[in-house]
């Protein structure tokens, strides 16, 4: 191991960097690294701005894949090689397209969640509906974050490492007791194969793919899908932006905000011109007849 990926290594727990991010980081540099077959000590702002041609124009990434290259540059020269650059023009991130998610309809997620055969699949995705969770805190929901007297949930360090509560359905506490009966977890709420541990988001993952098919239902469904379902959901009932924002564990309300141009309660309350015409137009107009002058 390199000095300086040791210094890189104490560095991020130091700043308190997820797990996930920490080894996404290590990794975008190692690859910095072995593609001049250099240290990221001997680069300086051209090979930077070189390799960032390279990943556009030949490898080809998704900008939001560069994104996570920049960030990791950003970190090992600001950080750890501690350079006093204008990192906004020496390491310029990509602008990332502004996508709206796609949402599923009500009758979409009941009849989405009912094609899930595994009682734990079927239980962590209805989590992460109705509680509005990332798949990453449903699988590490522990037995004494689900709080049935209070009606809560308790998510222990989420996105940001911020703990957070949200609401607890009557519904999907009768859907936990009876996964419960059935595997009767201890520690963790959702245990995986490996004893000890909580079940890891890949097969949960596989089962939304899997459920997706079998439900015929054309749009693209991520257990992410079901989070925006929460949240677009609770907007059309006709919850406030900032209590969905508390409930998502959002830092900014923008990012929630976001919902709002999804919402039809929101996009379809408005009224089109066309309905405020003074007369219908006609569909099939009838061609007029030509004429000579």
């Amino acid at each position: 191991m390199t000095p300086l990926r040791q210094r890189m290594i104490e560095d991020m727990p130091v700043r308190n960097l997820a797990l996930n991010t920490q080894r996404a980081y290590l990794e975008q540099v190692s690859r910095f690294s072995r593609h001049f077959n250099k240290s990221p000590e001997q680069l300086g702002p051209d090979d930077i701005r070189a390799y960032q041609v390279y990943l556009t124009n030949e490898k080809k990434l998704a900008p939001s894949s560069i994104v996570i290259a920049v960030a990791a540059l950003r970190f090992v020269y600001k950080v750890s090689l501690k350079k006093n650059w204008q990192f906004e023009e020496v390491i310029p991130a990509p602008k990332l397209p502004q996508k709206l998610p796609v949402v599923l309809s009500p009758e979409e997620v009941i009849g989405f969640l009912s094609c899930i055969n595994s009682i734990k699949h079927r239980a962590i995705l209805t989590t992460c509906y109705a509680a509005g969770l990332r798949i990453s805190e449903a699988v590490q929901l522990k037995t004494d974050d689900i709080d049935s007297k209070r009606m809560v949930i308790r998510v222990d360090q989420g996105k940001g490492k911020k703990d957070r509560y949200v609401m607890l359905s009557p519904v999907l506490l009768e859907i936990l007791r009876g996964w419960w009966r059935v595997n009767k977890p201890r520690h963790w709420l959702f245990p995986g194969d490996i004893p000890g541990q909580h079940i890891s988001a890949y097969p949960v993952v596989w089962a939304c793919h899997k459920a997706r098919k079998i439900s015929g239902i054309r749009k693209v469904i991520t257990p992410h899908s079901l989070r925006h379902g929460f949240a677009v959901h609770l907007l059309e009932s006709g919850t406030d932006v900032r209590s969905i924002q508390l409930l998502l564990g959002h830092r900014s309300l923008a990012t929630t905000a976001r919902y709002l141009r999804i919402a039809t309660s929101k996009v379809c309350s408005t009224s089109s011109p066309l309905d405020l015409l003074p007369r219908t137009v006609c569909a099939d107009p009838k061609p007029s007849t030509s004429q000579s002058f």
